[in-house]
């Protein structure tokens, strides 16, 4: 368990860490939302989830793609702006999807993918699959109006939803003590009927083990549920460097979270062979998923309009009475 949960956190770390490498050549066309400090919330989360669940995540989203097995080659691809990418080029790195592996998309928007987990939830009840969907999503998206409403439409219609919380205290530059008058997020959330829990995400078995308990009681029909996870990002809100030069928060302040890294407290588990072996094996990995996003072609002109816009031809229906097709 612990070699394959380090090899999980350790590629999303040097993952992120080559595209921050990177970035400032301006080969990667995209602006990038690193998880570097976050790692374990996406692993812990989708560690309880099964194979037919789905997530739907926020700009901030290598993570929970990768965590949940979305294709390494084809998300470098897509920071490249490339054919081979994930969204054939058109979406860069907030607009990460994988289909195939239950990631059904990303998104630019603060909090929109909060309605859109919740309607595919909604889909799920209304065709009685066993599957669940988690929703992962910022402290800034709860100040969105669609926060509330979504959260009271799951609790009417006991959708098949666990909301996910990642809480760095910060949207943008901005500390959550300066932008919410009532920062107790779990009683909020217990106020329109969910329950709720905050976790600690530099604790991964401990965050497994509750992430697993309330994926199951979800599951069984138990309604949607909540859980705020306490984590902290250490790089700058978007671009590959650090900002504690600009003065709203100190290095003081991350130097808890970063002793408590849980990819360096897996890493020092694990026997040093090993540890060497699944260091050298990612960055293989790695040097092989950044060659192809260098030598694969940019899009086709064509691509601009693929999977945009498509016409639908219907026929009116004249009338409404008995067995008539309401439209």
């Amino acid at each position: 368990m612990s070699a394959r949960l380090y090899r999980l956190l350790y590629r999303i770390r040097r993952v992120e860490e080559e595209i921050a490498l990177v970035y400032p050549t301006d080969r990667i066309r995209s602006p990038v939302h690193l998880s570097i400090g976050q790692e374990a919330v996406s692993v812990g989360v989708c560690e309880a989830l099964g194979p037919r669940d789905v997530v739907f995540g926020t700009y901030r989203g290598h993570a929970l793609y990768l965590a949940r097995g979305g294709d390494l080659r084809q998300m470098i691809a897509e920071l490249y702006g490339k054919a081979t990418g994930c969204t054939r080029g058109k979406g860069g790195s907030m607009h990460l999807i994988a289909p195939e592996r239950g990631v059904m998309g990303t998104s630019a928007v603060v909090g929109t993918t909060i309605a859109n987990a919740a309607g595919y939830a909604y889909a799920l009840r209304f065709r009685r699959e066993p599957a669940i969907v988690a929703s992962f999503f910022g402290d800034g998206a709860t100040e969105e109006g669609v926060f509330a409403e979504t959260l009271n439409f799951a609790v009417l219609k006991r959708l098949p939803i666990l909301f996910i919380c990642e809480n760095n205290r910060y949207a943008i530059h901005t500390h959550q003590s300066r932008r919410q008058g009532t920062p107790a997020m779990c009683e909020r959330a217990r106020a329109h009927g969910l329950p709720a829990e905050r976790l600690d995400g530099n604790n991964l078995p401990g965050l497994i083990a509750r992430a697993r308990e309330v994926v199951s009681t979800v599951r069984a029909g138990g309604g949607p549920s909540f859980l705020e996870v306490m984590t902290y990002r250490w790089r700058e809100h978007v671009g590959p460097g650090f900002d504690y030069h600009l003065g709203f928060r100190g290095e003081d302040e991350a130097a808890p979270w970063i002793a408590a890294d849980p990819v360096a407290r897996l890493a020092a588990e694990l026997d040093p062979a090993e540890r060497a072996r699944i260091e050298r094996e990612v960055g293989e990995e790695i040097a092989d998923a950044f060659a192809i996003a260098e030598a694969s072609p940019f899009p086709a002109a064509e691509e601009l309009t693929r999977d945009v816009f498509r016409e639908e031809h219907h026929v009116a229906a004249t009338h409404c009475g008995p067995g008539a097709e309401r439209w």
